[in-house]
């Protein structure tokens, strides 16, 4: 098990348990609205990638506390370009996890919520292959017809939620009216570019990777521009050798 050290709020811990990235990364109790939760890692210039992927700039501790925020998740949302490219399939656990999970009352496993304008996802990819659960396609009614009702035959639940592009509101609507409102999502950069212009981000989980990647690796936020830019509180730090995981909350 990788060694993650806690900088704030308690710098005394050297090896921080399991139960305590529980604690750090629990959602609020008794959520009555859907709570967004983002992942991201990047390097020290601002890369995002490096060829191409985020594993390159991941640490051991970094993937650590990866498994435990989709531990306590009631739902994995993710852009389709960061699930087509990144390989997903469905959200597996060690037994210990299925325990955690069970312990906080959550499903065995939670489903993974792909966020696709034309519903884009090929029927034949792992996230419909190789997967426990079923998958949420939240798509568009301009998305083509064939599109759709592929995805429906390979046995996704595919969600209309808006006319061109994704209605963010309303596809979160759509999973608290499935009971998930614990939202763990891992990008990407567009997609968290958009939860930021509606107001929707209720935590970063930022790593910050000792690498300078340069490149033309995008930031981990694009978007609208916004009149303000949103404040957000330090939550969390810790620490994994030279990589910083760190969480602010709003």
């Amino acid at each position: 098990m990788a060694l993650v050290h806690a900088l704030w709020p308690d710098p005394n811990q050297d090896d921080v348990t399991d139960q305590t990235l529980e604690t750090l990364y629990a959602y609020p109790d008794e959520l009555t609205r859907p709570w967004v939760q983002v992942n991201f890692v990047t390097s020290l210039d601002g890369a995002v990638t490096v060829g191409g992927k985020s594993e390159g700039l991941s640490s051991p501790g970094d993937k650590r506390i990866f498994r435990m925020e989709r531990v306590l998740a009631d739902v994995i949302l993710v852009g389709s370009t960061t699930a087509l490219v990144e390989r997903y399939r469905g959200a597996r656990f060690s037994p210990a996890g299925v325990a955690r999970r069970a312990s906080l009352g959550l499903a065995p496993i939670p489903p993974i919520a792909v966020v696709t304008a034309r519903a884009s996802v090929p029927p034949d990819a792992p996230l419909l292959t190789d997967t426990e659960v079923p998958p949420i396609i939240l798509t568009t009614e301009a998305a083509p017809a064939e599109n759709r009702k592929a995805l429906a035959d390979a046995g996704a639940d595919v969600v209309v939620v808006g006319e061109k592009d994704v209605d963010l509101p309303a596809a979160l609507a759509e999973l608290d009216r499935r009971g998930l409102r614990r939202i763990d999502c891992e990008g990407g950069p567009r997609l968290f570019g958009s939860l930021i212009a509606e107001d929707l981000v209720n935590q970063l989980c930022l790593t910050v990777s000792p690498f300078l990647a340069a490149g033309d690796a995008g930031r981990i936020a694009n978007g609208p521009t916004l009149v303000e830019p949103q404040l957000m509180h330090l939550h969390a730090a810790l620490r994994d050798g030279d990589f910083l995981m760190l969480t602010y909350r709003r």
